[in-house]
């Protein structure tokens, strides 16, 4: 017999692979990070600017037509200012090295997408096969009841009622799977994978009481605290336009019966330094600087309270599926006695519908806690910047 073709598992690491892929923050990065190249090419090239080319040329035809002419062909080559290069291109490469951080920061974000999604998938497939059960349970019950009717054991308002929760057990399942389905095309649209990663809220520990260092959004924080800093340090390197080099040949004949000369010439043209140019750029990249530094420092506040709050939530939700696994397993417990007293007839079909569904709603709310704290795990990794 042919067997179905599966589909391998996936890691959570390939899931977000896979997500990034698909979102529009990896266009956003891939172009920042061009822009960023293209300003170290520019930093690196030999002139301050694109070199260029003068053609003048003058004659007497339409004056005295006395064979007079002039031709001049130069070159101008913007020169670099002293310190100026070496500070762009510094600035060009903290520029690289920020719109790199940018990009681990949007991968971050996707990453916290795709936990949050399999953790929603991971607690809708768990509230389905519950559903199931539930189902399964309530119309074998349903059936006894029709049994013992049929024996004259029960009565006939017995049965209906064991019916209407085996329709109503069936309700709930099929409403189970609308919320699984739902769940499994926004998974799919995130990530175009069929399937979700394994969830286990205790596959990746974390201890860190802080974010570290090497948190992307720190990191990213840093970059463009260093990034602005070397803007600031480029601007103050170019105080004035760049100087150009001009090169001339000038060929000039005064009139058709003399020799034409040819000469050559060689010009520097220096801009000079006004506060009305350089002041504005200035004071804009020393603003620039300290809203980078600001934006570090509240950024630091800002994960720290993060982390804790992601901790404390992730200890109680641990604390709470404890509390709500030993509820669940008496509850239990108490149903399969409840049950054998109904069967033996000592307990009326009411206590015992009553029994069953307060097992089954600690049942329900067993995973719904496990799932919360799965999730709670997670985003507390995703606090402390630990990519998947």
């Amino acid at each position: 017999m042919a067997q179905a073709l599966a589909w391998p598992p996936v890691s959570l690491a390939q899931a977000v692979e896979a997500a990034w892929q698909r979102t529009t923050d990896t266009v956003e990065a891939d172009g920042r990070l061009g822009r960023a190249s293209a300003d170290i090419v520019v930093a690196s090239a030999p002139w301050a600017a694109p070199p260029a080319l003068e053609l003048a040329h003058r004659d007497d035809r339409l004056l005295t037509n006395a064979g007079a002419l002039e031709t001049n062909l130069g070159i101008a080559l913007p020169l670099w200012l002293p310190g100026q290069k070496g500070a762009r291109l510094e600035a060009a490469m903290a520029g690289k090295e920020a719109a790199l951080a940018a990009r681990e920061v949007a991968r971050l974000r996707v990453a916290g997408l795709v936990r949050e999604a399999v953790w929603h998938v991971t607690l809708q497939r768990a509230e389905v096969g519950l559903a199931q059960a539930q189902a399964q349970a309530l119309e074998t019950l349903a059936a006894d009841v029709d049994r013992r009717v049929a024996a004259g054991d029960l009565a006939r308002a017995d049965a209906l009622a064991a019916r209407a929760q085996a329709l109503a057990g069936a309700t709930a399942l099929a409403q189970a799977g609308v919320r699984l389905t739902v769940s499994l095309t926004r998974w799919q649209a995130l990530t175009g994978l069929p399937d979700i990663p394994p969830a286990d809220r205790t596959a990746d520990p974390v201890d860190p009481r802080t974010p570290g260092e090497d948190h992307p959004m720190l990191q990213a924080a840093r970059r463009d605290v260093d990034f602005q800093r070397r803007r600031l340090d480029a601007v103050n390197a170019s105080g004035r336009s760049p100087p150009e080099l001009l090169a001339r040949i000038r060929r000039d004949m005064p009139s058709r019966a003399d020799t034409a000369r040819n000469s050559i010439g060689i010009a520097l043209r220096l801009p000079l330094a006004t506060d009305d140019r350089n002041a504005p750029l200035i004071a804009g990249a020393a603003a620039d600087l300290e809203l980078a530094l600001a934006v570090e420092q509240r950024l630091r506040r800002q994960l720290q309270a993060e982390v804790d709050a992601s901790r404390a939530e992730a200890d109680a939700a641990e604390r709470q599926v404890d509390g709500q696994q030993t509820r669940a397993r008496l509850l239990r417990e108490r149903a399969l006695l409840v049950e054998r007293s109904f069967r033996a007839g000592e307990t009326s079909l009411p206590e015992m519908l009553r029994v069953l569904s307060s097992a089954m709603q600690a049942d329900a709310a067993l995973e719904r806690q496990r799932a919360d704290a799965g999730l709670a795990s997670a985003r507390l990794q995703q606090a402390l910047g630990i990519q998947p």
